[in-house]
């Protein structure tokens, strides 16, 4: 065991308890206000307290677990799916929403922001030899008879959000999957790009980053397209017919999305770190979106324009192995990387309208004893098609059921502990508008009130569980798992848990809870039922095919994953609305930290930079950041013991009835579970990551070349990919003074 210095410990102490380090220079941190000093009820909210109000917890837990339908589910999904949802473009939907809420027995109300978003217009994509037109693509869907919603006259276009207008024609080079390395592997081959169009496939980084990459190396047009090859075994060489005869890709199915440069910031891109409102002032887009045109197209389309670079240049089997070559070899498509020869050619067209348009958040609450403690429960409705039956509309279906349970528990007198805010979000598909501009607008009162937020995107596209999650929920959720019994018996009695692999990966972006965890400091969890192996039917992401025809026959055709969806989400909220004490566990964060850690030291390791003291080479530039996670680990194992002490207490004291012992009880539960509240804010660096301010959190943030996979230390990580060991040095000690602070909110 590391002994530490008083002077150090007193110095962490200190700064923790104003907020401020000098140990790092002008980085100085913003104030925690103490838990102490906040306003709030300073006796038990109701005379049953510690039990439940109305119910006790184990009748509402039977309720959550009993009342989830998959009748009901389904009837939602046909709802849902039945026509284009497209941001800005469902206001029905929402008020259909608000007004099933109410019915449900839940206070709600339509909420809207003003938001700069993008339409299509018009594009075209073809082919050119000598200028004359080889292929012109349909950029077209096919309709298809087993799957309604497919041939709708209303059906959206293939395009991406926050795509730039223009038309140019331009020779091209097979980018495979448009990362970072990959480009730089084409840098470093030789291959010219300035002046070209990229042809990239799907996968690996999020779209809008390979348009940006693409962008700043002077190409001029970007077409991106899903490739067989990446959908495991499930593919037609492998003798799989495709959807809807079987489970394979259909060969014209589209992944439409947004461009726009998720991992510089979320929302609206003209109201960065502020809500959009009538009247706000408005800055350029061009900071998160891209000035190059760029349109998704399908495999089929994109195997004419593969195989007119048979010959030309290198092979990708010549550049590393991340560069296998995909799917279409048996279509004549030998990957070959370009560039077209001049008089083969590409006429890229995409024209889009941009406007300031009204979205719709439907916004519902139970208002609970403790009304600065707030679990707020989310799931977005928009969808870039018809259908959404998976993305995100099972969401959707599942997040009616938990409402309608917890109507019932409301109808029979309960009243949670906790207020419960329950949000139907528009806008997600452009870049997580919808979420961002209401965290952005409510942001003092949540960083006051908000305990958690919990998430459900994709409620359901096959049968795994799985579960992204801030360490400190990480025990709940294993808790509540245990309790709910899956779908699948392969094992009689087999709860979710039991066919879990029980791994909760960090949190990264592209869903909503990222403007909660990542800019607000609110502890979050997303989680649903995804793919299972690589035999389960391919998920048309994105595409028409994403439909309540492909849910029924292959997604969900009992609509009994819904439900537990629902029961997982609902009995989860429970959990964290109801507990005396709030069930985190604030041991799992600081090991998360030091395995954190110690993957950021593997990385400097591998990358060749070292992170020792060039004067000192026996001393690490980390051992002060080591030594206070080492505190933080027995802090946090202490105050948890604490805590657990009190909820023991807490269960001994339901139905006795000693005022004066409850009253001390309650005042000891309630400033640990402000504790609690405030340790994930206490991440918080006002100042942001470098060139990207609007992400404020020190562990968690969008990897800045992945966009959807997470960092940790995304400080670190980027001073190590920069090669910047002076930006490292800086880091290490931002992050040290913030987890001092850390270890003094629960101190």
């Amino acid at each position: 065991m590391v002994v530490l210095p008083l002077t150090t410990l007193a110095l962490a102490l200190l700064s923790s308890a104003f907020g401020q380090s000098d140990l790092f220079g002008d980085d100085k941190l913003d104030k925690i206000v103490p838990w102490d000093s906040l306003t709030g009820p300073v006796n038990p909210p109701h005379s049953q307290w510690p039990a439940g109000d109305g119910l006790s917890y184990s009748d509402l837990k039977d309720i959550l677990s009993t009342t989830p339908n998959p009748d009901k589910a389904k009837e939602w999904s046909q709802f849902y799916t039945a026509g284009p949802h497209l941001a800005g473009q469902n206001l029905s939907q929402a008020v259909w929403t608000r007004d099933r809420w109410e019915e449900f027995g839940v206070k709600s109300e339509v909420v809207p922001y003003e938001v700069y978003i993008n339409y299509p217009l018009d594009h075209r994509l073809a082919l050119l030899k000598d200028g004359e037109v080889s292929f012109e693509a349909t950029l077209e869907e096919d309709v298809l008879e087993e799957d309604p919603t497919s041939g709708l006259k209303d059906r959206v276009p293939t395009f991406h959000g926050y795509s730039a207008s223009g038309n140019v024609t331009a020779q091209y080079v097979y980018c495979n999957f448009g990362t970072y390395t990959d480009f730089e592997n084409l840098v470093a081959a030789g291959i010219e790009l300035k002046g070209k169009i990229a042809l990239v496939r799907y996968g690996s980084v999020f779209r809008g980053l390979k348009v940006k990459r693409a962008q700043e190396l002077g190409m001029v047009g970007t077409i991106i397209y899903s490739d067989p090859g990446d959908d495991g075994l499930v593919t037609e060489v492998n003798g799989y017919k495709p959807y809807p005869e079987g489970p394979a890709r259909n060969p014209s199915s589209v992944q439409r999305g947004s461009v726009q440069y998720l991992s510089q910031f979320p929302g609206d891109p003209t109201t960065p770190g502020y809500a959009s409102k009538p009247g706000v002032p408005r800055k350029p887009a061009n900071a998160s979106t891209p000035s190059i045109p760029s349109l998704p197209i399908s495999y089929a389309e994109a195997i004419p324009l593969l195989q007119a670079l048979n010959g030309h240049g290198p092979n990708a089997s010549s550049f590393p192995a991340r560069w296998h070559k995909g799917g279409l070899e048996h279509k004549n498509v030998s990957y070959n990387i370009g560039p077209s020869p001049p008089s083969v050619t590409i006429n890229l067209m995409n024209l889009q309208n941009y406007t300031i348009t009204p979205i719709w958040n439907t916004i519902g609450i139970i208002n609970g004893s403790l009304s600065d403690e707030v679990i707020v429960l989310g799931n977005h409705r928009d969808a870039w098609i018809a259908g959404g039956a998976g993305d995100p509309n099972s969401g959707s279906a599942a997040l009616n059921e938990v409402i309608r349970s917890f109507g019932v528990a409301l109808s029979k007198g309960w009243k949670p502990q906790r207020t419960i805010v329950f949000a139907s979000w528009d806008g997600e598909e452009y870049g997580l508008v919808g979420s961002t501009e209401w965290v952005e607008d409510y942001l003092p009162w949540l960083k006051d009130s908000a305990v958690a937020y919990l998430n459900v995107d994709v409620g359901t596209r096959g049968t795994r569980f799985n579960a992204n999650a801030a360490p400190l929920l990480n025990q709940a959720i294993y808790e509540v798992t245990k309790s709910i019994k899956s779908p699948n018996q392969t094992v009689e009695g087999s709860t979710v848990y039991d066919l879990w692999d029980k791994h909760i990966g960090t949190m990264g972006s592209g869903s909503d809870f990222t403007a909660f965890q990542d800019f607000a400091g609110i502890p979050s969890a997303d989680f649903g039922f995804g793919k299972t192996g690589p035999l389960d039917p391919i998920y048309h992401y994105h595409s028409n095919y994403d439909s309540y025809a492909w849910m029924v026959k292959y997604g969900d055709p009992t609509f009994q994953y819904h439900v537990t969806a629902a029961k997982v989400w609902s009995l989860l909220a429970a959990s964290l609305s109801e507990k005396a004490v709030v069930p985190f566990n604030a041991t799992d964060y600081a090991s998360s930290l030091e395995r954190y850690l110690d993957s950021v030291k593997h990385m400097a390791n591998s990358s060749g930079m070292s992170y020792r003291d060039k004067e000192e080479q026996d001393v690490s530039m980390f051992v002060d950041l080591d030594l206070a996670i080492e505190y933080l680990q027995r802090t946090a194992h202490s105050f948890d013991a604490h805590a657990a002490g009190l909820a023991a207490q807490a269960t001994v004291a339901e139905g006795k009835h000693n005022p004066a012992a409850t009253n001390r009880l309650f005042a000891e539960i309630r400033a640990v579970n402000t504790q609690y509240k405030m340790l994930e804010r206490a991440f918080l660096f006002p100042k942001g990551l470098d060139g990207r301010s609007w992400f404020k959190h020190v562990v968690f943030a969008p990897g800045k070349w992945t966009g959807y996979a997470g960092d940790t230390y995304p400080g670190l990580v980027e001073a190590i990919q920069a090669g910047d060991k002076k930006a490292l040095y800086r880091w290490a000690g931002i992050i040290e003074g913030v987890v001092w602070r850390a270890a003094g909110v629960i101190s």
